[in-house]
């Protein structure tokens, strides 16, 4: 795998455009900032949030808008952050959902591949079932998702790498998969990110006999979106200096190696913040057979591939970075 030197893969870089879908949510926030930080021309799309014409609308269910959009940014790289990505609302809009995470994503790839442009489609640890005793999973290790969220994400993998698949030699793309566990980070509301929202279970359970119950079975690896941005414009860059995109590997994970269950975070953010959480009770009993969503135990995903590539893997302290922002959560 021969690359350019570092001296004009920046000169390339300066003149290359990177589109990032879902530049409104959580994570499309950061890796837009991760690109405009290195030098790239940035655009954003968004649907409800959009604000043209840093942040093009767009209804990624739309083929012809999707074409467009493309022709009109000319990317070199488009990150895929867009999705339906909480398991719940996934259960309650399963049509909504596949169209998002499915179709959507296969209509994109099969343009961006055709196109020879790179594209990095953002999935998830949930496509593995989480089994006790299974983690780590590799890249190698057989998805079998255990929820419709990690079922519509998997199937956005199969859709890009079988768009670029197709496309064969004409199109000099790369289509990679990049999956990554549950974020945290700079949110907009707490609500935005399934770590960041305990602060507010913290704080309900202040309230006069409270008995909020929160699992302490599952465990989680809570990642920064700002290291999953930085991820994303170093797999960028890479593209860009290699000559034979075809050599690079089509499915990538990333994960922070912090491990708490949401309990344990809960009594974190309780200690940062001088609270008590008499309030709160402890939920070990893991899954009820009965219900709609079941969740893995433990999906700790091995970045080791990423590792290979010369990806840099730190990863921000979850203590340390909540200590640090915890002042935007007191009341």
């Amino acid at each position: 795998m021969r690359l350019s030197s570092p001296h004009s893969q920046r000169q390339h870089i300066n003149t290359m455009a990177a589109l990032i879908t879902g530049a409104t949510g959580l994570l499309g926030r950061q890796v837009t900032k991760a690109f405009e930080r290195s030098g790239w021309r940035v655009i954003g799309t968004g649907y409800t949030r959009a604000s043209p014409p840093s942040i093009l609308k767009l209804d990624l269910t739309a083929p012809d808008e999707i074409a467009k959009v493309l022709e009109d940014v000319k990317p070199s790289v488009v990150v895929h952050c867009a999705a339906n990505r909480f398991p719940d609302k996934c259960d309650n809009d399963p049509d909504g959902t596949r169209a998002l995470n499915d179709a959507a994503t296969r209509a994109l790839a099969k343009l961006c591949a055709l196109s020879s442009i790179c594209l990095i489609y953002i999935s998830t640890d949930y496509v593995f079932p989480g089994t006790e005793g299974d983690a780590p999973y590799h890249v190698t290790s057989a998805p079998k998702p255990p929820n419709l969220y990690g079922e519509t994400k998997l199937a956005g993998e199969k859709a890009v790498l079988e768009e670029y698949a197709k496309a064969g030699e004409k199109g000099k793309g790369w289509g990679v998969v990049l999956r990554v566990p549950v974020l945290y980070g700079e949110a907009e509301s707490p609500a935005e990110s399934a770590v960041n929202v305990l602060m507010d279970a913290v704080w309900k359970a202040q309230e006069k006999d409270a008995s909020v119950k929160m699992d302490h079975w599952a465990l989680r690896y809570p990642t920064n979106t700002e290291d999953v941005a930085r991820v994303c414009q170093e797999l960028a860059t890479k593209f860009l200096g290699t000559h034979d995109p075809k050599s690079l590997p089509i499915t990538l994970q990333f994960s922070s190696e912090d491990k708490f269950t949401k309990y344990e975070i809960c009594q974190l953010f309780a200690e940062i913040m001088g609270l008590p959480l008499d309030g709160m009770v402890a939920n070990a009993e893991g899954n009820d057979p009965k219900a709609a969503v079941q969740r893995p135990y433990d999906c700790h995903l091995s970045s080791q591939a990423l590792k290979d590539l010369g990806i840099d893997t730190s990863t921000m302290d979850f203590k340390g970075w909540w200590r640090r922002e915890a002042r935007a959560y007191r009341k």
